[in-house]
Parts: structure tokens; C-alpha cells; sequence
């Protein structure tokens, strides 16, 4: 089946493509969420070289290391390698190699965990095979790919016998919301950005999920079909996401998730809600899905000192995982029924205020487009991100949007998501947000508005916000 059109990730082709310099043999990682794009980027950038990809079975209940290793053999034979036993992975490793003496090549071993995640041999014999053979054709790349950073971050990146071996530790993320515009082409002139940003709250920056969508088709159609019809992409994806990644624990995880569902929480408060104990299993199961980037967790910091905090708060960062629990979850069996009615659309519950979490999660991806947009370098930003203040006798509670510290100034960045424009209101909100920072004499104070839909002109004349962000600019 031929590609789809390749889109984006021009940094992290110019990362790998700077590997065909190097005068040696390269071990790498790609890792990320579940339909970020790790295989479609490594596909990309093999074209031009010999590329063989691998890829470990999805873990059911009867999959053993005997069957991944007799699914690789498989895959030799159809990569040209009949004949090789799949009693051992040295065995196959090495009959790979024998297959790449020479000449550029690519191979990538997709889903790593999967593949080696039963064999406790598994990765010492990968860890010979590269020393002994893969590594001695100084034109080879090896590329260990994979959805749960967790197991590859503790059995690879922080492996002893890995130590030294990794040239790259490549974390995709999702698409910036300007190179999710190309997505609407050659149709992305004539819709508008609120339009755009109505799937983009689902889908946030995931290229597998923005390629499903039609663009011939009116927003509230695309939604319809992917995330309210029986077998629609978006109604299948988040059981397949947890019985793909976490297995037989996917129950925690998927509590968590529901508990983030309505905004960012402490570890103290998730455990309170779910009626567990502080710490242990709970905050593994935190890291877990930070690290498969479906949450994100966000440390507070001391605006005098500009060190960062112990205090944390954890958000879900991933759209689609909030919209299907908000809105696809309690719908589920009308859904499989066929029974769900088109204009319950337009009546879903609580939906401004769940497009403004969303809206927030978007800015906080595409941070590095709002240091553009300030005229900011990278070097000049401190700190930056979601700020909260605990409230204590001498000072007030307090929340920033988004926040931006420099040497001597503090960026207080309120994000604003409304299908109207926005009123003078928004100015008194903000001014008693700022009255309760507890603000170092060294800093100036520069308010910034994001929105999408535009503000009305008394805001404007104010002259109150430093800089007014419309980030629908971004999509249009």
C-alpha cells in the first residue's frame, strides 16, 4: 500500500539525516505515543538507503518469547532469509547481520518492547550482536523504536550495557498546529481556524488521526464519522491504546486518566479521589503515562530563585484521550447500537469549557511558537509553563495559564478559548491574578492573550496586554 503524503518533521529528519555523516556505525532510539509517527519518520527517512523493518507482536494472553521470535524469523524470510531457526535471538540477530555486511542500511526494530519484553536473554543478545556484527559496517543505522518509553527508557536507555552505545534518543512529539494546517491542503484557505481548531481539540497534533480526517467534509461530519459511528477510528482507540501498551494493568492507568479528565490534579489529590495510598504503585503508573506521553506532568517553580519546585501538578495532555471520556465513553453503546443521534452533537455537555482544556493544551505544545511570536530566543527563557501557587498565610493561591520567566521578566500568558469575541472582562480577571504573584522585585510584568476568535476593541484600546496572540493565525 503506497504512503500517504509525508508531512512535517523536518527537525527530526535533519537529527537522523545527520547520521550519514558519522564516520561509524549508529545504535538509535525513536520513541513516542502511539500514533505519533515513529515508523512513517523512519520510513521517510530510509528511501534512499536499504531499510528492513521489524516489528514485535502486540501482547495478548498466549504470546511467548517463543512465538515473537518465530514472528522475526518470519519477517527474515519475507526480507529475504529463508531457513533460520528461531530458537535463539543470537541465531537470528546474526543472520540479520551476515544479510548488512555493507553498503547503507537501515533497520529498524519496531515496538521493542513487544518483541523482547518476555525474554530476559532478549537484550544482552542484541547487546552482542551490535558489538560483534551490526557495528562493524560503519554505514549501518539500528534503530530501536517504541510506544512505552517507560521499558525502554529503564532496560535500554538506563541499561549499563547500553551505556555509551546510543548516538540519538529521538522523542517524537505532535506536529506543530502550522504544520497541522498542510493537513486541510489544498482546502485549508477556504475553512476557518475555529473550524480547524473544533478537530484539533480532539485529535491534538497526531498525524495518524489528522490523516483520517476529510476535508471536504464540514467539521461536525468528520466528528461524527470518526468519533460517533460504530467502528469509527476514534471510538476503537483508546481500549487498543491500553491493552497495546500496559496490558493487565491497564486498569490503573485508565483510572488515573479518568481522574485527569476534568483538569490538573496533585498526586495527593488523585489518590484521594481513587481512594488509594500515597506514592508506590500509583505514582509508577503516573510516570508510565508520562513518558508514553498521554500526561504531563508540570512542576511549579520559585519565581525569586527560578529553581523548580517539589510541587507538581499532573495534566492529560493527550485530546483525544479527554474527548473520549468525556463525550465517547458515556456514548458507547448507543454508538455500537447505531443509535446515537447526529444532533446530540450540538448539545454535548460542558463542551466550552472542556474546548478551553483542550485550547490550553495546544498552546502548551506549540510553546516554542509563542517565544517566537515574543520575540523570544530559547536561551533567554528561565522557566516556562502552566504556574500555580499554593495558597498559605502570607500569600494567595494562584494559576497562570501559561507563564514565561526571563532574566527580567515574567510573561503571565492567559489562554482563551471562545467561539465570540473576547470583552474587557478579561482584563480585571487577569489583573487579580497578578495581584496575588508574589513577584521579585528584579521582574517586569508583561501580560500576554492568546485566543482564537478575536477581541473586541476596548481591549485593544486599553493597551493593558503586551502582546494579543491570535493563534488561529497559526492555521490559517
Amino acid at each position: 500500500m503506497a504512503l500517504s503524503k509525508f508531512i512535517g518533521r523536518k527537525t527530526e529528519l535533519a537529527r537522523l539525516k545527520g547520521l550519514l555523516d558519522a564516520r561509524c556505525a549508529s545504535l538509535i532510539v525513536v520513541r513516542g505515543r502511539r500514533r505519533i509517527g515513529k515508523s512513517r519518520l523512519l520510513a521517510e527517512f530510509g528511501k534512499e538507503m536499504k531499510s528492513l523493518f521489524f516489528s514485535g507482536m502486540p501482547p495478548v494472553q498466549k504470546t511467548t518469547a517463543q512465538s515473537q521470535r518465530d514472528e522475526f524469523a518470519y519477517q527474515l524470510e519475507r526480507a529475504g532469509l529463508p531457513g533460520v531457526k528461531s530458537d535463539d535471538w543470537g541465531n537470528l540477530f546474526w543472520h540479520l547481520s551476515k544479510h548488512t555486511t555493507k553498503g547503507r542500511v537501515l533497520i529498524v526494530f519496531d515496538e521493542i518492547s513487544w518483541m523482547g519484553g518476555k525474554d530476559p536473554n532478549f537484550l544482552g543478545k542484541l547487546k552482542t550482536a551490535w558489538d560483534m556484527y551490526f557495528s562493524k559496517n560503519s554505514q549501518l543505522i539500528l534503530a530501536l523504536c517504541g510506544s512505552i518509553s517507560s521499558w525502554i527508557e529503564e532496560n535500554i536507555l538506563s541499561s549499563t550495557g547500553f551505556v555509551g552505545r546510543i548516538a540519538i534518543d529521538l522523542v517524537i512529539e505532535e506536529l506543530p498546529l502550522n504544520v497541522c494546517n498542510a493537513f486541510w491542503h489544498p482546502k485549508s484557505k477556504r475553512i476557518t481556524a475555529y473550524e480547524k481548531f473544533k478537530l484539533l481539540s480532539i485529535t491534538g497534533g497526531v498525524p495518524l488521526y489528522l490523516e483520517r480526517m476529510k476535508p471536504e467534509l464540514p467539521v461536525e461530519q468528520n466528528i461524527r464519522d470518526l468519533c460517533f459511528t460504530r467502528g469509527g477510528l476514534l471510538v476503537r482507540e483508546f481500549d487498543e491504546i491500553f491493552s497495546d501498551l500496559f496490558s493487565r494493568k491497564n486498569a490503573s492507568h485508565k483510572e488515573i486518566i479518568s481522574c485527569l479528565a476534568d483538569g490538573p490534579k496533585d498526586l495527593s489529590q488523585i489518590c484521594k479521589e481513587l481512594k488509594r495510598r500515597i506514592g508506590g504503585a500509583y505514582s509508577k503508573h503516573l510516570d508510565d503515562l508520562v513518558k508514553a506521553g498521554f500526561v504531563q506532568r508540570d512542576f511549579t517553580w520559585n519565581l525569586a530563585s527560578r529553581q523548580e519546585s517539589k510541587l507538581s501538578l499532573y495534566r492529560l495532555s493527550d485530546n483525544y484521550l479527554r474527548f473520549y471520556l468525556k463525550y465517547i465513553a458515556p456514548n458507547r453503546s448507543k454508538i455500537e447500537k447505531e443509535a446515537f443521534a447526529s444532533a446530540t452533537l450540538n448539545r454535548l455537555p460542558g463542551w466550552d469549557s472542556m474546548m478551553g482544556l483542550q485550547f490550553e493544551n495546544l498552546v502548551a505544545h506549540n510553546r516554542k511558537t509563542i517565544w517566537s511570536l515574543l520575540h523570544l530566543s530559547p536561551e533567554e527563557v528561565i522557566m516556562d509553563g502552566p504556574f500555580f501557587q499554593n495558597s498559605t498565610l502570607k500569600q494567595p493561591g494562584c494559576q497562570i495559564d501559561y507563564m514565561i520567566q526571563t532574566r527580567f521578566s515574567l510573561y503571565l500568558c492567559e489562554v482563551k478559548f471562545s467561539k465570540n469575541r473576547i470583552g474587557p472582562k478579561i482584563i480585571k480577571e487577569m489583573e487579580e491574578k497578578r495581584k496575588c504573584l508574589k513577584i521579585p522585585k528584579f521582574c517586569s510584568i508583561r501580560p500576554v492573550l492568546i485566543h482564537v476568535n478575536g477581541v473586541q476593541e476596548s481591549v485593544i484600546n486599553k493597551e493593558y496586554f503586551d502582546k494579543v496572540i491570535d493563534f488561529g493565525l497559526l492555521l490559517a
